[in-house]
């Protein structure tokens, strides 16, 4: 399911299935993504941080049209303790790789992974201080 904003309409709430992954989709061509990104954060449940909220950032491959710094991205997944994956939908296999991936953290998210939690999985995706 795709929302462009939070919160999401309390109307159909009753309909809306359990979410166990929050993707936050940042284009990195406009400053307008990344506001309405920093908007609907305040709208997610602090408990979805402990594993259940990545960031992808997209347009990755024209740095030259940047509009985004990509400090300002970095620093939200330091501060929201989520992982941060960088693309470029336009080229296929990446396209491919990263919806692969999605996939592989949604189903740990969603508890399909036995032995590995949200929260161990996001731990291990995180750079240590060393880096």
């Amino acid at each position: 399911h795709l929302a462009t904003s939070l919160p999401l309409p309390s109307e159909r709430d009753h309909l809306r299935p359990r979410i166990d992954l929050v993707v936050f989709i940042i284009d990195i061509k406009s400053k307008y993504s990344l506001k309405n990104v920093e908007t609907s954060l305040a709208h997610v449940d602090a408990s979805f941080f402990l594993g259940k909220v990545c960031f992808l950032v997209t347009g990755v491959g024209r740095v030259n049209v940047c509009s985004i710094e990509m400090n300002a991205v970095c620093k939200l997944g330091e501060t929201y303790c989520s992982p941060v994956l960088f693309c470029e939908l336009e080229l296929e296999g990446i396209r491919n790789a990263t919806a692969q991936r999605l996939v592989r953290m949604l189903g740990i998210c969603a508890g399909h992974t036995p032995g590995v939690s949200a929260l161990s999985f996001v731990s291990l995706m995180r750079k240590s201080d060393d880096d």
